[in-house]
């Protein structure tokens, strides 16, 4: 694929990954990505902005074979999928200056060994003049990494955001179908940078102050509508858990299943909104997304020997990662004979600010009084939810903000 227009003497390349399903050997890649970098040609000095994953060295190389050769080298970000392939590019290039933060000046000594006298280090608000176009290194920590930063041109208003906006989305389009994109930006959201939610929302207000035409990520399609993905991130950052259910489950032999049907259908004539996920088919994507706004989680799980069916055991590892704002949780299931599970689910979400509601064990098969338990556990929820705003579907109708 040959370097690929942005705007005059800005261009996109790097690799589309079409067939790649899994992502650091745990996140579901149902779209495929891509490793975006950027070729900006100034009148007087050239700048390639990040690199590609080390698999995908063939393709950068022969698209830089295409360009001027890049004077300065910009690093966002030292995860590899973004830096792996420094080291070649020093070798082919060997009066290029690496420009990137003080920290991750010394991730990258640390982990690809790099020489310290190619860096310039650079600070928050500090230039670099490539002639005729102007770059301004914003400081974006965690987003989602600490030595993570932004690239702003000034004479294009391009934001280059590196992992901060992007999404696990492969297309040969240069720029974003916001109803294509939206559901894998979400996930990526979720995924990666909802653990640092408070910081994320910090970064959304810094970089939006700049008057931006298009936002260029490491990941997924240029968004030429920038309001769209900053106000979904205002959203996904800051807003309010929903009157949303996040219910992941696993049944052995049908009991627990007979249980989250119930309490699907119950909170259904209630007007909760449930979102539930059989997790013996588990996209952890989908279940991340579904946190975003969920008020309640409730994990559906089966006994096995003493403690939880260890499917249930990663939903709860899981969620306490990524800290989702959901207010809620509880427990639903069966055993046999006796156990823990619900200390161990609780144990295991111990960095998430929950209430609990009262958990729904049986022993075996559910009973008529067991019903009636899971229908009292929906009303609580319902109740729980009456402060919650209503579950609500993006707006795809942003448009593009003209400053």
């Amino acid at each position: 694929m040959k370097p690929r227009r942005v705007c005059d003497n800005v261009y996109l390349i790097g690799a589309v990954d079409w067939d790649r399903r899994l992502f650091d050997s745990l996140i579901p890649l149902p779209h495929g990505t891509s490793y975006n970098a950027y070729f900006v040609a100034g009148s007087e000095k050239n700048a390639l902005l990040d690199t590609v994953d080390p698999s995908r060295i063939g393709t950068l190389m022969a698209q830089l074979d295409e360009l001027p050769t890049p004077d300065y080298l910009v690093v966002h970000h030292v995860e590899q999928d973004h830096s792996g392939c420094l080291p070649e590019l020093l070798q082919r290039c060997p009066d290029l200056t690496v420009i990137c933060s003080e920290k991750a000046r010394s991730m990258l000594v640390e982990h690809l060994h790099v020489d310290d006298a190619r860096f310039r280090v650079v600070a928050d608000g500090d230039t670099l003049s490539l002639g005729d176009k102007t770059l301004t290194f914003l400081s974006t920590p965690w987003v989602h990494w600490p030595e993570t930063m932004c690239t702003w041109l000034e004479e294009d208003r391009l934001l280059f955001s590196c992992d901060f906006f992007g999404s696990h989305f492969a297309t040969n389009d240069v720029f974003a179908d916001k109803h294509q994109v939206y559901d894998g930006a979400k996930r990526y959201y979720a995924e990666i940078m909802m653990p640092f939610a408070t910081q994320v929302l910090k970064n959304v207000e810094k970089v939006s102050a700049y008057p931006i035409r298009a936002i260029c990520p490491s990941h997924g399609p240029v968004y030429d509508e920038p309001a769209f993905i900053i106000e979904a991130y205002r959203d996904w950052a800051g807003g309010e858990p929903q009157n949303i259910v996040c219910l992941p489950f696993v049944s052995m032999h049908g009991s627990t299943l007979l249980m989250v049907d119930h309490l699907t259908a119950a909170l259904t004539d209630r007007g909760v909104a449930v979102e539930r996920f059989d997790l013996t088919t588990l996209d952890a994507g989908e279940v991340a997304s579904s946190l975003v706004h969920a008020g309640t989680v409730v994990i559906g799980t089966p006994t096995v020997l003493t403690g939880p069916h260890p499917l249930a055991m990663y939903a709860a590892v899981l969620a306490n990662a990524l800290r989702p704002r959901a207010k809620y949780a509880t427990v639903i299931g069966s055993y046999g004979w006796g156990g823990k599970t619900v200390e161990t689910l609780v144990g295991q979400m111990a960095k998430l600010k929950l209430e609990y509601l009262d958990p729904v064990l049986v022993k075996g098969l559910p009973r008529a009084e067991d019903y009636a338990r899971l229908d009292a556990l929906a009303d609580t929820i319902a109740e729980k939810h009456e402060d919650l705003a209503p579950r609500n579907f993006a707006d795809l109708t942003v448009c593009r903000t003209d400053h």
